[in-house]
């Protein structure tokens, strides 16, 4: 993979979720879990949607089951989740493993971008969030403590380069 729009991971239904057609867009990815201490996330991720959807902004969560066992269900039942409890209207794709032998090309992608911490290129929980700008470019990466609601500026500045 050479470039972000080059990445087509499975969307719940199974389906190619063609990332070439999010060109022009800015876009916050983050690996979800529905029965996490940060799910609550979820409530400030659609209020980030709904603000700033239309003028260029797309938020697109990977369910992953990879730490402490915390996305146990099914698409179908991810989907329900999401949507009764938080009223999710953002893309939430197929569930994936963040890290290891078995990551995503999305999430391996991502980390080559942009390391974490001190360095760290994995993920180290549910929750963590790349700022991908209109270009393609990760702008930007946070741990899963960082509110969403605290990444509106970042998210603003590189809303800036959206072509409206």
């Amino acid at each position: 993979m050479t470039s972000f729009y080059d990445l087509k991971p499975l969307d719940a239904k199974k389906q190619p979720y063609d990332f070439s057609q999010l060109k022009g867009k800015v876009v916050l990815i983050v690996n979800v879990a529905s029965k996490c201490g940060f799910t609550k996330q979820y409530a400030d991720l659609e209020a980030l949607y709904k603000k700033y959807n239309a003028k260029g902004l797309e938020i697109i969560g990977f369910p992953c089951n990879q730490f402490g066992g915390q996305e146990p269900g099914s698409a179908d039942e991810i989907a329900s989740f999401c949507s009764l409890n938080y009223g999710v209207s953002f893309p939430v794709l197929d569930k994936i493993e963040v890290n290891g032998n078995n990551a995503d090309p999305v999430y391996v992608w991502l980390k080559s971008q942009k390391s974490g911490f001190l360095g760290f290129s994995g993920i180290k929980w549910n929750f963590e969030k790349f700022l991908v700008d209109a270009n393609g470019h990760v702008v930007n990466r946070w741990g899963s403590i960082t509110n969403p609601s605290k990444l509106e500026g970042d998210i603003e500045r590189a809303l800036k380069d959206v072509k409206a």
